[in-house]
């Protein structure tokens, strides 16, 4: 099978844009395209998405950085990126709000300091949009916080309700799931169900006293809260999700509730952008492709991907990031490495099996550059893994991805500072 490749002549995000025009036929009109990356801390990945957004806003008329980060924490990076705030108050930002560590790299605060920069006055500003569950699914308190003067405001009874959850929340608080779910497992279930239907009361009440609410403080506080409710909530079930996955007693995708919300919270911002506007969205390739992830031979999730492509068919365009060779950071859940529960380990890639996309592209003789996957689709044929780390994920990767960019070679950033 041949693949339509592009060669791209540069990783330097500040780099002359030609080479990226093949990408515009590749996502056509589709309002959201999402690039994703098959690991993350991996410096080239950081560089090839900073240089593919400024193509797509500068090019292509993108307005909206959507991030695998959290909603409710998204908005003060979004301020800062509108200029807000000092200049030095990146990296507490970024941390803040991109709970696992993503924004670790150096490359990626350039991304979002470029787009400060380019949010001059007078030019039509980028924003930046959080989508994932509070502290990656780690901590409710980002998404619970902010509701305790907002219901002060319109219903001061309902902190019955919400006091007791953030208490609950409180003794479980980490940075990540993996840093989380220990506590959580050892925490008692009546405990655990105590939490979760607390959460259950408190949406309900939202939804009963809509009207009451409204009238009180407006329908952008109403609808903020209220997203930043049900947050919660998918970040509740996500770390019962994982934490029956630590105990062997999870079911089958029981970790697809932050997928669901991820998917929901993207159209949550489409909803509120006029028509013209497009998103960029960025997140892990295990995220964002069309097809189920399944690892092990096991059903995991229903990636955000797949529910966004069932809500908008062609408006969803799809480009994977991977590399041929190199190095790649291995994530090992270890609660003693540091504050993200895992350990990261720098690890050598094997050379790319039989069978998987990054052996069809050394077959073709791809360096760095686009593989447009599209007229491959539909045949029953192609390469049925893409990397993930330092292993493989199982699927149709013509169906899961439109594009796959092909890094020759990868490594670790080395300014991670775990």
């Amino acid at each position: 099978m041949t693949f339509r490749i592009s060669e791209l002549t540069s990783l330097d995000p500040d780099a002359v844009l030609d080479d990226l025009e093949p990408l515009r036929e590749v996502i056509g009109s589709a309002r959201v395209v999402a690039v994703g990356e098959n690991a993350h801390f991996i410096s080239e990945f950081a560089r090839l998405r900073h240089r593919i957004l400024r193509f797509l806003v500068e090019r292509c008329g993108f307005t909206v950085l959507a991030h695998e980060s959290g909603f409710s924490e998204g908005f003060a990076l979004d301020g800062w990126v509108q200029g807000e705030r000092r200049d030095d108050e990146l990296p507490e930002l970024a941390e803040e709000c991109i709970a696992s560590g993503l924004a670790r790299p150096a490359a990626v605060r350039e991304m979002f300091r470029w787009l400060r920069a380019r949010n001059a006055p007078g030019v039509p500003p980028v924003r930046f949009a959080g989508i994932d569950v509070p502290g990656a699914a780690g901590s409710l308190l980002p998404s619970l916080h902010p509701l305790a003067p907002y219901l002060d405001s319109v219903d001061p009874a309902a902190r019955r309700l919400l006091d007791p959850a953030v208490d609950i929340a409180t003794g479980i608080a980490g940075t990540t799931q993996a840093a989380s779910a220990p506590g959580y497992l050892a925490m008692d279930a009546a405990r655990q169900d105590a939490l979760t239907a607390e959460l259950s009361r408190l949406a309900d009440r939202f939804d009963a006293l809509a009207p009451t609410y409204l009238d009180a403080g407006g329908r952008a506080a109403y609808d903020l809260a209220r997203w930043r409710l049900e947050g919660a909530r998918a970040a509740d079930h996500q770390l019962r999700g994982i934490a029956g996955a630590f105990a062997g007693t999870a079911l089958p995708a029981a970790a697809t509730s932050r997928e669901r919300y991820m998917a929901a919270t993207v159209g949550w911002w489409l909803d509120r952008l006029d028509p013209g506007e497009r998103v960029v969205l960025m997140a892990h390739n295990a995220h964002i492709q069309r097809t189920p992830v399944v690892y092990g031979g096991e059903l995991q999730v229903l990636p955000l991907g797949q529910h966004l492509d069932r809500v908008l068919g062609n408006d969803y365009a799809v480009v994977g990031l991977t590399s041929g060779g190199g190095r790649t950071a291995a994530l090992h859940p270890d609660a003693e490495a540091g504050p993200y529960g895992f350990r990261i380990q720098d690890t050598a890639l094997d050379p790319p099996e039989p069978g998987s996309i990054e052996a069809a592209l050394a077959e073709a003789g791809a360096g760095l550059g686009i593989a447009d996957l599209r007229a491959a689709r539909g045949d029953g044929a192609g390469p049925d893994r893409i990397r993930l780390d330092s292993d493989y994920l199982a699927t149709p990767v013509v169906d899961a991805f439109d594009a796959v960019v092909h890094v020759p070679e990868s490594h670790v950033a080395v300014d991670l500072g775990f």
